[in-house]
């Protein structure tokens, strides 16, 4: 073989250099180690079903050429290093060169930055973000050596629980209804006697048959107050003792009516109070003021200036045209006797009102048939009596709302939808709003959901809660944290420790239904990995993973645990 001359060597070397001059991309590729990157949340997290990244790339001095351009584009790859996922390109070019990008200077290097969000889904869980660049310059292209920039993903806003919780239409069954009958006796001036005419008017037939049909029905009869009184016209004294002596004839009269429906209570020493109230101003103000007294503002005014009964009479009577008036329309209504009888209707019993859910359905009102819904706590007889509900009274919205209800428990939300709907038909207030609300959020239309949640304030503590899931997964943990409130269960212990208060979480968790369950456990453990306590961590993860052997797998992919792979104790879970 010939050997090459010192002057030959010497060409090489010049075309060599002259080549690398020509051609700056191998010396940026040489040199793309030093390119420092930086990812903002490393490891990315995911929060309102979507992860979001923001990346910085710093260059160093003497490394961008002027007219270079390039591109790199952030992926993620799983454990066999497949490409899942990839994000938007961030494009840069030297400072001389043209195109679009961020300009980066030759002599000075400089950082560029840029933010991108995806949608999340299961195979972004275990993966590792890497830079795949690829630099220009005129007609030639290089990629350059990948690069893993960050790891992926801490996926614990998505284990909030949709646990919404709908609303039933509240019966207003009462098992006493209180009932009462008013009537009136009116009397002849300076009189106490109790004309048998006054005995035929119409209130007073209402109060027999008010008694007959208590006494028919089984009520239990409460007592009867008389207040009697005289008109203001005449000696006061006199008429005090006309207004008791009113009140005893009025209370002779309807314990005569009394005994002759046999009501048992009115011979008790007292169920009669007759109270004899002397001279009526009060009427005789109001009265007035309905009237159309030519003179009734001067009197009303008479009126306000003495509380003197004498006086008044005196003051009222020196209009002598207008008290001829009053005399004759004003003072007789006053000469009466107010009677009220109170009585308590008993409602059927809890065994009668269930019998007859299904021996006679239709004889029962509808706040008996919510109410006869309650009496069971199995859910197949509180559908069955809700359905009576909703068929005898179809203009009554709690009768399909509450099948609905029953409907979300059983977990059948396209049939709760339409029952839903229909109490909306009816009436469309917030209880029903709350509950579509919690289709929607059990449907995954979290937009919905929070649309109907914000039309159901005030119908109950539920919606509260309902808008903190909301909250929770479109990633506004503080206001989750406050609509939840005093809540003890997972997702309020979950929107804790996503708003970085782990100690206040463990309490919600240790004092909530979740303590012991696989997912309750698996987040204590998260709770010890955020804190750096590995007994916490470690001896939840064994209970979670006793409890749910699915969990092994799921902790060793789970970038919450990420720094503690290669620990000993994490890995013999």
């Amino acid at each position: 073989m010939k050997k090459l001359s010192l002057k030959s060597i010497a060409i090489v070397a010049i075309a060599a250099t002259s080549l690398m001059a020509c051609n700056p991309l191998n010396k940026m590729s040489k040199y793309a180690e030093n390119i420092k990157y930086n990812v903002v949340p490393n490891p990315l997290e995911v929060h309102a079903d979507s992860v979001e990244v923001s990346i910085s790339a710093k260059f160093p001095p003497n490394f961008f050429h002027k007219l270079a351009t390039m591109s790199a584009k952030p992926v993620l790859k799983n454990s066999d290093g497949e490409v899942v996922k990839e994000f938007k390109e961030l494009k840069m070019i030297g400072v001389e060169a043209d195109g679009d990008g961020q300009k980066v200077d030759f002599e000075k290097g400089g950082t560029v930055s840029y933010t991108d969000k995806i949608p999340y889904d299961a195979a972004m869980e275990n993966v590792t973000m890497t830079i795949v660049a690829v630099a220009g310059y005129k007609t030639k292209t290089k990629e350059f050596e990948t690069v893993k920039i960050a790891d992926g993903t801490i996926t614990t806003s998505t284990m909030a629980q949709t646990d919404a919780r709908p609303i039933l239409g509240k019966d207003n069954f009462k098992k006493v209804i209180p009932r009462s009958v008013k009537a009136d006796i009116n009397y002849l001036i300076q009189q106490s006697n109790v004309r048998s005419s006054e005995l035929s008017d119409e209130d007073m037939k209402a109060l027999k048959a008010f008694v007959e049909n208590a006494v028919a029905n089984e009520f239990v009869f409460k007592g009867v107050t008389i207040d009697a009184y005289a008109s203001p016209d005449g000696e006061l004294t006199i008429n005090d003792n006309l207004a008791n002596n009113r009140a005893k004839t009025a209370g002779n009269s309807i314990g005569k009516i009394l005994k002759k429906n046999k009501v048992e209570a009115a011979k008790t020493e007292g169920f009669i109070t007759e109270n004899g109230k002397g001279e009526d101003w009060e009427g005789f103000k109001t009265a007035m003021n309905a009237s159309d007294i030519k003179d009734k503002e001067l009197i009303i005014r008479i009126l306000s200036m003495s509380s003197d009964g004498e006086k008044r009479e005196t003051e009222i009577k020196n209009l002598a045209a207008t008290y001829v008036e009053i005399a004759d329309k004003i003072l007789p209504q006053l000469r009466r006797s107010n009677i009220t009888i109170n009585a308590d209707e008993m409602a059927r019993t809890n065994e009668e009102i269930t019998q007859l859910t299904k021996s006679d359905p239709s004889v029962l009102s509808i706040e008996e048939l919510l109410y006869a819904a309650t009496l069971s706590n199995d859910l197949e007889e509180k559908m069955r009596v809700y359905k009576l509900a909703k068929t005898q009274y179809p203009k009554d919205w709690r009768g399909h709302n509450n099948v609905g209800y029953i409907y979300v428990l059983k977990n059948d939300m396209t049939a709760a939808k339409t029952e839903f709907d229909a109490a909306a038909g009816v009436n469309k207030n917030a209880t029903v709003s709350n509950n579509q609300g919690v289709v929607a959020l059990f449907g995954g239309d979290v937009s919905e959901a929070k649309e109907m949640f914000s039309a159901a304030s005030g119908a109950g503590a539920e919606v509260n809660y309902n808008k903190g899931i909301v909250a929770v997964k479109q990633a506004d943990y503080s206001d989750a944290v406050s609509k939840f409130g005093s809540e003890n269960t997972f997702n309020s212990a979950l929107a804790k420790v996503l708003n970085g208060d782990n100690e206040g979480a463990l309490k919600a968790i240790e004092a909530s239904e979740a303590k012991d369950s696989a997912e309750g456990y698996y987040l204590k453990a998260i709770i010890g990995a955020r804190t750096a306590n590995k007994e916490l961590m470690n001896n939840n993860l064994k209970s979670a993973i006793a409890k749910d052997s699915n969990l092994k797998t799921k902790a060793m992919n789970d970038a919450e645990f990420l720094k503690f792979r290669t620990d000993a104790d994490f890995a013999a879970k």
